[in-house]
C-alpha cells in the first residue's frame, strides 16, 4: 500500500494535469472535482487520501461502499466528504444507497428514478443524480438509449425528491485517450441540449478516468473519476 508521501505526490500531479488541461480549454480548474475511485481499495488507503485533502470518493458497488463508509465514519477525525455511487444501481439496492451516497451517477431508466424518488421521500431529502446515456454499442456498458433521454429528464423534472444535476459517461475501453474525445464531446452536447430544454441544474459532466481524464477536462468535465493513477493498480 502506498504511503502518505507518495499519495500526496500523485494528488499533486493529478491536480497539475487538471490545471494544464483546463488552461488549454480556457477553463477555471476549480470547476473540476477530483473523485477518488476507491472501489476495491481498503478503507485504510481512503483514510490516507482524506488526510491528504481529498474530499470526494467514488464506489461502484453499494455493499462495498456502505461497508467502507461505516468503517470510516466510526473515526472521530472523519472529515466531511462526499460519496459518489458510480456503478450500475440495481433496483433492489436503491433503499440502501439513497441518503448515503451524495450523488448517484448511473441513473438509466424512469423506473429506477421513480424508486429513488420514493426512497428519498421517505427520508425527507432530495437525492442528487446524474443520468448515464449509452454512448456505445458495447454489451458490457449500461445506460439509457439516447432517443429515450428526453423522457427520462422530463420524468425526473417532475419528481419532488430527485434532482438531476448532470450526466455521466463511460466510453469504450480504448488504448488511445484521444479516441475518447468524441464520446466526451457527445456527452457535453447532451448536457447542453438538456439545459436548453429547461433542465438548468444539470450542469455536471462526470467523465474521464485515469487514462483519459486530461482529454475529458479539455472537453468540459466537471467531475473526473480517478482510481489507479491515484491509488496504484488494484490487486
Amino acid at each position: 500500500m502506498i504511503d502518505t508521501q507518495e499519495l500526496d505526490r500523485r494528488i499533486s500531479d493529478i491536480h497539475k494535469a487538471i490545471c494544464n488541461s483546463s488552461a488549454k480549454a480556457d477553463r477555471d480548474p476549480d470547476e473540476v472535482t477530483l473523485i477518488a475511485v476507491s472501489k476495491y481499495y481498503p478503507a485504510e488507503l481512503v483514510c490516507i487520501a482524506m488526510e491528504a485533502g481529498v474530499r470526494d470518493f467514488g464506489e461502484s458497488y453499494v455493499k462495498e461502499g456502505l461497508e467502507k463508509i461505516q468503517t470510516l465514519t466510526a473515526h472521530e477525525s472523519f472529515p466531511c466528504v462526499r460519496w459518489h455511487l458510480l456503478g450500475h444501481l440495481q433496483k433492489n439496492k436503491v433503499k440502501k444507497a439513497v441518503g448515503v451516497f451524495d450523488y448517484i451517477h448511473s441513473v438509466d431508466s424512469p423506473e429506477l428514478a421513480e424508486i429513488i424518488d420514493k426512497e428519498a421521500k421517505k427520508l425527507g431529502m432530495i437525492q442528487k443524480v446524474l443520468i448515464q446515456p449509452k454512448l456505445s454499442d458495447e454489451d458490457t456498458k449500461t445506460g439509457i438509449e439516447i432517443d429515450l433521454l428526453p423522457e427520462l429528464t422530463t420524468c425526473i423534472a417532475n419528481m419532488e425528491n430527485v434532482q438531476l444535476v448532470g450526466f455521466m459517461a463511460i466510453p469504450p475501453n480504448l488504448d488511445n485517450p484521444e479516441a475518447s474525445r468524441p464520446y466526451f464531446q457527445r456527452l457535453r452536447t447532451i448536457r447542453d441540449e438538456a439545459i436548453a430544454r429547461g433542465h438548468t441544474d444539470a450542469v455536471h459532466l462526470s467523465m474521464g478516468m485515469s487514462d483519459d481524464f486530461r482529454v475529458a477536462v479539455e472537453e468540459g468535465a466537471t467531475m473526473v473519476r480517478v482510481g489507479s493513477a491515484l491509488f496504484g493498480q488494484r490487486n
